[in-house]
């Protein structure tokens, strides 16, 4: 451990050096000149930060504003990370290129706020690298690199940090020892949000105040919300039948500023003896960057940076890296087996409020060709299976929870309370009311959707058929466990048969808005879709295909379900929030529909039983299914929930097999005998 230390040291004294240099010679070219000095001037500063492990709260602070002014949207115009930019710079092809090496550098922000030396160097290095090419060709040719060899340079420097790369992420999902986020959960003080500041992370006023918020609220408030978030992790290890007894470690995702009550959850894992295992946010492009974050995260002070990068591996993604990149997983993955097999699951806490977020397509940003779609899409179902080999899904389980931050607006303490009341809902309630839906569903062969008013939707859902009706059901009651708030029924429905359109007039999904969005399903299969996003159509089908279908053409319905919680639905009409609502919450107020996989993905074979006691047998469809021959096509790796809201609703009926119906929603409203109580929250508007 020592020489590797001193190795490390020893590194990081030659790049600085180097780095400095940079600052200080002259190129031929003056635009590269500037951007090198730029990238060195970058990665300095990081440094400062690298090698001061004793460095402050209030130190952090004071650089905190440095660290992202250059991708602020004020400076993002002349910023070499925008690519619009950096092509103007450097023309469109060596822009593309040293935009997304710009952006590298930036991403080792969590390298030296964690003063790790390993992924500091890496990128310092290859900065070097890449700066010696063009060097040597203007001092000894008078001209520019050729692009290719510039490209290959960056290829290889992916293709050989995929294996240390993947040990660290693997490392940060399994390993409980990785203890920078809890050392700062731990030395959170009240009404001091200056700790948030050692995380590294963007920090604003958003996570200023929701930290100084959740400061004043009482102990038993916090301990209210806490508790609801650990026993539905714990409850949904009951419902499904697994083992939590068999698990050491669970993973705490969260946005900064919860941090009080990410402590009290601490504590509660603690007692169902798991430790916290708590992973940043990916920024890289090791790991792909996205609008959302997964993980622990900050502020977002560029959405569109962000999305600018997200595909920048389109620079340089053929068969070989792919492969390259998919072996190093499985073999960080064997690394830490024994940890990896005890691992329980995700434990997730989500904010929401933030200003909704309009992309805007740029020319000169990287996107993949159709080729490398297909490979992301095999790359997205074969990362699926490594990670269901290694914590097996049918072992484990997850949660999800999610309050408003202050950026929702003048009523955010009031929307606070609001939201703790909904996801605290009588579940007991809800189960009963929720059973009737169900019963009455017991009796169809399908379930008829129809939008009303702008909606377009006319839907016809197969479900599955009944062998004993007194004890199988076809839709899962779902109360408050793995989906906080309460409020749904849920099935997988039956492709052969399923077909039409699902249309909804506005929607959020994974923080990207979309207007006048369809898809059209011939056998429970995408087969159709657009948006009004963009004036050209087949831009609003690029668009839908990258973020809903994840680069596919296709996938299969995995999910219809009807939510019930008219409670959330009249909060958000309320406050004019339907725009804000996460999935989590928008998938509640009204029938929902998922692309990708089911429910129950990676673990369809273990039995799963509604509160009555009877057996949900909707678990698989023809596609998942395959996992029993062709498992490389069983699975996508995505699931995304599209909700018609009720007041877009004309009719949602269930069918029987003699043809007559089953009405449980008409014109927004339940009306199946039995669910009249759902209908009261509208009462209170």
């Amino acid at each position: 451990m020592e020489a590797y230390k001193e190795e490390m040291d020893e590194r990081l004294e030659l790049t600085l050096g180097r780095l400095k240099e940079i600052k200080e010679e002259e190129l031929t070219d003056a635009a590269y000149c500037r951007y090198f000095r730029a990238c060195a001037d970058t990665l300095l500063m990081l440094a400062d930060i690298l090698v001061n492990e004793n460095i402050s709260a209030k130190e952090m602070k004071a650089v905190n504003a440095r660290l992202y002014e250059d991708i602020c949207e004020e400076a993002y115009a002349k910023s070499y990370c925008n690519p619009a930019y950096a092509a103007e710079v450097f023309g469109e092809k060596y822009g593309r290129l040293l935009s997304a090496v710009a952006a590298e550098m930036r991403s080792a922000i969590p390298a030296a706020a964690e003063h790790d030396r390993q992924p500091f160097l890496i990128r310092a290095e290859y900065l070097l690298l890449l700066y010696g090419e063009v060097k040597s060709a203007l001092e000894e040719e008078g001209q520019l690199p050729a692009y290719d060899n510039l490209k290959e340079s960056f290829y290889y420097f992916v293709s050989d940090y995929y294996e240390t790369e993947s040990l660290i992420k693997v490392r940060g999902v399994t390993e409980p020892e990785e203890d920078f986020a809890l050392k700062i959960i731990e030395a959170a003080k009240e009404f001091d949000p200056d700790i948030l500041y050692m995380y590294g992370e963007y920090i604003t006023e958003n996570e200023t105040e929701l930290y100084k918020y959740i400061s004043g609220l009482s102990d038993e408030k916090i301990a209210l919300m806490a508790d609801t978030y650990t026993e539905g992790y714990r409850k949904g290890f009951i419902n499904s039948g697994k083992d939590l007894s068999k698990k050491k470690t669970v993973n705490i995702r969260y946005p900064i500023g919860l941090e009080r009550v990410v402590k009290k959850a601490i504590e509660n894992f603690a007692e169902m003896g798991l430790k916290p295992v708590i992973y940043r946010a990916a920024q890289s492009i090791f790991t792909t960057r996205n609008v959302e974050k997964n993980g622990y995260f900050g502020a977002n002070p560029n959405r569109q940076y962000d999305y600018d990068h997200r595909e920048d591996l389109a620079l340089i993604l053929d068969s070989q890296l792919l492969t390259r990149r998919l072996e190093c997983l499985e073999e960080a993955f064997k690394a830490y087996r024994e940890k990896a097999v005890v691992h329980a699951g995700p434990a997730v806490i989500e904010t929401f409020g933030e200003e909704p977020f309009k992309p805007e397509n740029k020319a000169a940003a990287c996107r993949y060709n159709e080729e490398q779609r297909q490979l992301m899409a095999r790359y997205v179902s074969e990362n699926a299976r490594i990670n269901n080999t290694y914590i097996p899904g049918d072992e484990r389980s997850f949660t999800i929870i999610s309050f408003p931050v202050p950026e929702i607006g003048e009523n955010f303490e009031e929307i606070f309370d609001a939201v703790i009341r909904i996801n605290t809902l009588d579940y007991e309630k809800y189960q009963k009311i929720q059973n009737r839906i169900i019963d009455a569903l017991n009796e169809a062969e399908s379930v008829h959707v129809k939008g009303g008013g702008v909606n377009r939707t006319e839907l016809s859902v197969a479900l599955w058929k009944l062998d004993d009706p007194e004890h199988q059901a076809i839709y899962e009651n779902c109360v408050a466990d793995v989906n906080i708030p309460v409020g749904e029924v849920f099935t997988t429905p039956v492709l052969e048969g399923t077909n039409g359109i699902l249309h909804v007039s506005k929607v959020y999904l994974n923080g990207l808005e979309y207007r006048d969005l369809f898809l059209e399903f011939k056998d429970g299969m995408v087969s159709d879709y657009g948006c009004a996003n963009f004036e050209d159509p087949e831009e609003g089908r690029k668009y839908i295909e990258d973020n809903v279908l994840f680069h596919h053409k296709s996938l299969p319905m995995g999910e219809a379900a009807i939510g019930t919680n008219t409670t959330a639905y009249v909060l958000a009409g309320k406050y004019g929030i339907e725009s804000r609502l996460p999935i989590l919450i928008a998938e509640k107020t009204g029938p929902h529909f998922a692309v990708g996989d089911t429910c129950y993905s990676h673990a369809e074979d273990v039995k799963v039983y509604n509160p009555d006691g009877r057996e949900i047998v909707a678990r698989d469809n023809s596609v998942s299914i395959k996992r029993k021959t062709d498992p490389k096509n069983a699975y996508f790796g995505c699931h995304t929930d599209v909700t018609i809201p009720y007041d877009e609703l004309e009719l949602l009926e269930g069918i029987r097999p003699d043809g007559s119906s089953i009405k449980i929603i008409e014109k927004g409203r339940f009306v199946l005998e039995g669910t009249e109580e759902l209908n009261k929250a509208f009462e209170e508007v």
